[in-house]
C-alpha cells in the first residue's frame, strides 16, 4: 500500500521539480557525520554569544524598521534600499520569481560559482546562460554581453574560487544591461575585503542589486539572516512576494545586536585574524609537494588541487576534519575547498595534511 501511495504522490509533483538535483549543502552532503573540526561550510569559527529576551506569542514584523535602519547604516545606504530575508538564498529566489517569466526569461551565470543561482532558476523554469569564468577566474565579458538575460549573477568574492571580480568589469556589465536586466552582485564574503564592495554604485546604477549576509564574517550562519541592497523600486517588487513573516523575533534581536558599533568592531578584528590565518595557510599549502595548485583568496576559504580529492577528504575525515570536495564544479577537477577555522583547527589541519602527503610520497 505504501508503494502505491508514494507513486501517487510522485505523480503529483511538478516534473520540473523532480528533474532538479538538489543543492548539496555542507550539512546535507555529510548528514549524520561527527567531526571535531568543521572546515567545509565557510563558517566563521570565531563566534560571539548573543542573548534573546521577551515573549514570542506575537508575529514579528515582516521588515522590522530597527533592523532595516541598522543594516542601512552599516552598508551606507537608505533604509528603503534594504530588504531582509532568510539568508541570501531567499533573496536569490525572490529575484528570480519577481523578475523572470517561467519558460520565457533567462539568467546568466559564470561558473564555477555558487550553485543556488542555477537551482533557483531551474525550480522556477527559468533558463540559464552559462558563461564560464576565464582561466584567471575573471568575467568573460564578450560572452556575457552576448546573452539576453533578465538577471546576471556575479559572486564577488566568488565562491568557490575566492577571488574578487574587478569593479571595472562589473561596471561594464551594468552599463550594457542598464535598461534590460538587473545585475546581482553577491557579496556574501565582502567583509574579508570590504574596500571592494560595489554598494556605493547603487546611486549611479538603478539596475544594480547587492546581496549580503550575516552568515560569514559576522559568524551567524545559524541565524539565517540576509540582506538585499537595491533601488527602492526593486525592493518594492520583492516585497510583493516575500513571505508575510520571514524573520523570527530572536533573529531580529540577535541581528540588531550584531550591527551595534562595538559588535561590528569586534567582527572586523576577527576578520583580520581570519585573513592572517588564511594567508599563513596559503603559504603552508604552497610548500606541500602533494598540492598541485593553491588558489589566491580574498575570502575565508582556499581552494587546493590535489591528485585525488576524494581520497584526501576521506583521509582527513578519519582524523575528524571535514573539508569540501569541489571537483563537480566546472574547471575544478580534483579540487577541495578548505574553510579557515581558528588557530588550533588550522594547526590540526596542517599537521594532518603534512602526514597525508608524507604517507603518499612513501607509498
Amino acid at each position: 500500500m505504501t508503494g502505491v501511495i508514494n507513486d501517487a504522490i510522485s505523480k503529483l509533483a511538478r516534473s520540473s521539480v523532480k528533474a532538479i538535483t538538489p543543492y548539496a549543502s555542507a550539512r546535507r552532503s555529510i548528514s549524520g557525520t561527527t567531526a571535531a573540526t568543521w572546515l567545509n561550510a565557510n563558517e566563521n569559527a570565531l563566534a560571539t554569544e548573543y542573548q534573546v529576551a521577551g515573549e514570542f506569542n506575537r508575529y514579528p514584523d515582516c521588515q522590522p524598521a530597527i533592523l532595516l535602519q541598522a543594516y542601512a547604516n552599516y552598508a551606507g545606504v537608505a533604509s528603503n534600499q534594504v530588504l531582509i530575508s532568510r539568508g541570501a538564498d531567499e533573496a536569490i529566489e525572490l529575484l528570480i520569481r519577481s523578475f523572470c517569466e517561467p519558460k520565457q526569461d533567462s539568467i546568466t551565470l559564470c561558473p564555477p560559482t555558487y550553485g543556488m543561482y542555477a537551482i533557483s532558476a531551474q525550480s522556477q523554469q527559468v533558463n540559464t546562460n552559462i558563461v564560464p569564468l576565464t582561466a584567471d577566474c575573471q568575467l568573460d565579458l564578450p560572452a556575457i554581453l552576448a546573452t539576453k538575460p533578465k538577471l546576471v549573477f556575479i559572486c564577488s568574492p566568488n565562491n568557490p574560487t575566492g577571488n574578487i571580480i574587478p569593479q571595472a568589469q562589473i561596471i561594464t556589465v551594468l552599463e550594457h544591461y542598464k535598461t534590460s536586466a538587473l545585475v546581482v552582485v553577491d557579496e556574501a564574503y565582502i567583509e574579508f575585503i570590504s574596500q571592494s564592495s560595489v554598494a556605493s554604485l547603487l546611486k549611479q546604477y538603478p539596475n544594480l542589486v547587492v546581496l549580503r549576509t550575516l552568515s560569514k564574517a559576522f559568524a551567524l550562519a545559524g541565524l539565517r539572516c540576509g540582506f538585499t541592497l537595491a533601488n527602492a523600486d526593486v525592493i518594492n517588487a520583492l516585497k510583493q512576494i516575500i513571505a508575510p513573516y520571514p524573520l523570527a523575533e530572536p533573529v531580529v534581536q540577535i541581528a540588531c545586536q550584531a550591527l551595534q558599533t562595538d559588535a561590528i568592531n569586534e567582527m572586523q578584528q576577527k576578520v583580520v585574524v581570519i585573513n592572517q590565518l588564511r594567508n599563513n595557510f596559503i603559504d603552508f599549502a604552497k610548500g606541500l609537494s602533494g598540492i598541485k595548485k593553491v588558489w589566491p583568496s580574498d575570502a575565508n576559504f582556499v581552494l587546493l588541487q590535489v591528485a585525488d580529492a576524494t581520497h584526501l577528504i576521506k583521509a582527513l575525515q578519519q582524523q575528524g576534519i571535514l573539508v569540501r570536495n569541489q571537483s563537480n564544479q566546472l574547471g575544478l577537477a580534483e579540487v577541495v575547498r578548505v574553510s579557515i577555522g581558528n588557530a588550533e583547527q588550522m594547526q590540526n589541519l596542517q599537521q594532518a595534511l603534512q602526514n597525508y602527503f608524507n604517507l603518499q610520497e612513501s607509498i
